[in-house]
């Protein structure tokens, strides 16, 4: 893909007001809950940061993932979750706190883990290094795009906090309606190949989604949380910032073929948690409204 004003201006300066309306949601506390609660934050970080990134490099191998889809998935694993989680577990009556916390504080580690995972990626699936791709430029990239935006969320939510709580549904509603904005470029722009490999592709995120849906359920079980937490884990880890990940994709690396992955996540991913959240309301002994 050419570099043009949309992939170089327009798609980080929106992706920037979206993470400026994550920093409206949350305070320093969502931070100091590692000290607080270090269990279950704990858990979730090694789900997210650790345990995702192997599944979905076992995912690309075992369903023979073609460079492409290979690598973008693992751009999408490497990314954070993303704010749409928090929304979902407020919806389950799951563990919000926990959820914030970890966006949050995975937002943070994975304007370093991120690069570092990409570079590993693409010199694994690809045959020959990408010319495009700058561990150093990602960092700073994603430093400019997520961590400080955030901050500057943070610090408006601090000094003017019923603006900011008001505000930050609209921010929610505008990453939704950009990543769906994203994934019909996207899919327009690389049509001939979404074709050819949409049927592999809707396979292969459908297993990671399921996989890291369970992950953290399992997760939850073995280290012996609560269900409202592992509900909250399940959420948290198969709901990732597929925004980012296009981004990173499109404008960083400037191949559009590796978003393709994430596109479609963008879109499967709700079937996990939807899941989850049929589940946590049965349990509770509601109705689905």
């Amino acid at each position: 893909m050419q570099a043009t004003i949309f992939t170089q201006a327009i798609l980080p300066g929106v992706l920037a007001m979206i993470m400026f309306g994550m920093g409206l949601s949350l305070t320093k506390d969502d931070f100091t809950r590692l000290v607080k609660m270090p269990k279950p934050v704990l858990v979730g970080l090694v789900g997210q940061l650790v345990l995702l990134p192997l599944l979905a490099f076992f995912i690309a191998l075992a369903l023979n993932a073609s460079p492409e889809i290979a690598v973008g998935l693992m751009i999408l694993a490497a990314c954070p979750g993303g704010t749409t989680s928090n929304l979902i577990s407020h919806i389950a009556k799951a563990n919000l706190a926990l959820s914030v916390s970890l966006t949050g504080v995975t937002t943070l580690i994975c304007v370093f883990t991120t690069p570092l995972l990409i570079q590993f990626s693409i010199g694994f699936f690809s045959e020959s290094a990408l010319a495009s791709f700058s561990l150093l430029n990602t960092s700073l990239g994603l430093l400019v795009i997520s961590i400080i935006p955030v901050i500057l969320g943070m610090i408006v939510r601090k000094f003017f906090s019923k603006a900011a709580r008001r505000a930050e549904p609209k921010f929610r509603a505008l990453s939704t309606i950009f990543m769906l904005m994203l994934i019909v470029i996207i899919s327009y722009q690389e049509q001939e190949m979404m074709m050819e490999a949409f049927p592999s592709v809707f396979l292969i995120v459908i297993a990671l989604n399921a996989g890291a849906t369970l992950l953290g359920v399992v997760l939850a079980h073995l280290t012996k949380l609560d269900g409202r937490d592992g509900v909250t884990l399940g959420i948290e880890i198969g709901t990732q910032n597929a925004t980012l990940a296009i981004l990173i994709a499109v404008s960083f690396i400037e191949q559009p073929a590796y978003a393709v992955a994430a596109g479609v996540y963008g879109v499967i991913m709700y079937f996990g948690a939807f899941v989850l959240v049929m589940l946590r309301r049965q349990h509770l002994g509601e109705r689905p409204s």
